[in-house]
């Protein structure tokens, strides 16, 4: 599953439509409309989307001896 779906099921899940969510993270609907279409998102922008949906977002590689980066 790509990221731009995972944040549509995310912001499904909580009951936030995209337009919502737009709003939250001060951005016009069209544009973040856009953004999904493209996928590209920055670590900094899933911890936003986290944090106005009222998620955590984890993205780092774990080992096997607990280390994450």
């Amino acid at each position: 599953m790509d990221i731009s779906s995972k944040i549509k099921l995310a912001a499904s899940y909580k009951g936030i439509s995209e337009a919502e969510l737009a709003r939250r993270l001060g951005a016009a609907p069209s544009a973040f409309n856009q953004r999904l279409k493209t996928g590209k998102f920055s670590s900094d922008d899933l911890d936003r989307i986290a944090e106005a949906i009222g998620a955590r977002y984890d993205c780092f590689f774990e080992f096997p001896d607990g280390q994450k980066i």
